[in-house]
Parts: structure tokens; C-alpha cells; sequence
């Protein structure tokens, strides 16, 4: 049985498909699953944006393959752990919970390094481009202490 792990950004093209990436490369996959999904259907069906695939692959992860989707309902039951990117797609997933079990679920991923800080990841997607460089460092360094936590809790 799969450990799952769901990112989730506004539009699952900038974000949570590099935290994708990232945590799925810091966890063995025969243990772990990491998908991630966007609280928008803007980009159903979509590679992730071109800037979030090259800074990935200057760092070795090809998340080329990745097809953005929408959260739903059914991913409360699906993932045991659901990590959103900021303070409005936090609001937005937990609007979609039936019950206090499903919103525990779900967690700010910076606050990992910042704990009760409630700290956005920016949304790289309007701004420069290295934005995404300042991004993918921040997730990379958080899905290490995520990933340190799950094997030492799963493993």
C-alpha cells in the first residue's frame, strides 16, 4: 500500500507540478505516491508551464510528462497528505471538506520550514523568470524536510 501525496496550486502548472517532481524524487516509489492538482480548471489536461519544466530539468527532474488537473472531493479520500501552496488554495480545498478528518489533511507546505507561519509560495506565473529558480529552491527545501518526515513515520 502506497503512501499519497497530493501538491496543490492554482493552476497545477507552476507549483505543485515542481513540488510534484521534487518530492517524488526525495522518496522511494515503491512506498510513495505524489500527484498534484490546481483548485482552478484553467489548465486540465496541459503540460506544466515551460518555465516550471526548465527549471526542473536544470536541476535534473523532467516533469515534462505531468497533465494538470483539478482538485476534487474525491481527493480527500484518495491522499493521505495534502499539501497546498498558499493561504487561497488552502481556503479553497478545505471549502471542499466534508468533515474535520479531510481539512487535517490538508497543510500550508512552508510551514514545514516555517511552522504557524502560514508563508505563500509565491506564484511564480506573472512575475520574472527567476522567479522559478526562488521557487523550486524553496520547494526543494521543504520537500526535504517532508520527505525526512515521511520515511522516518512510514518506512
Amino acid at each position: 500500500m502506497s503512501i499519497k501525496i497530493l501538491m496543490v496550486c492554482l493552476g497545477n502548472i507552476c507549483r505543485s507540478p515542481l513540488a510534484e517532481g521534487i518530492l517524488a524524487s526525495k522518496l522511494p516509489k515503491k512506498k510513495f505516491l505524489v500527484d498534484s492538482a490546481g483548485t482552478g480548471a484553467w489548465h486540465i489536461g496541459r503540460h506544466p508551464d515551460p518555465r516550471s519544466i526548465a527549471i526542473a530539468k536544470k536541476h535534473k527532474l523532467d516533469i515534462s510528462q505531468q497533465r494538470g488537473r483539478q482538485f476534487t472531493k474525491d481527493d480527500f479520500d484518495a491522499f493521505d497528505y495534502i499539501y497546498v501552496m498558499d493561504i487561497a488554495n488552502y481556503q479553497d480545498v478545505v471549502r471542499l471538506a466534508d468533515n474535520l478528518e479531510q481539512t487535517k489533511k490538508v497543510q500550508l507546505i512552508l510551514n514545514e520550514l516555517f511552522p504557524d507561519e502560514n508563508v505563500d509560495v509565491p506564484d511564480p506565473y506573472y512575475g520574472v523568470a527567476h522567479g522559478f529558480e526562488s521557487v523550486y529552491k524553496m520547494l526543494d527545501e521543504t520537500c526535504e524536510v517532508i520527505a525526512k518526515k515521511l520515511i522516518e513515520k512510514h518506512c
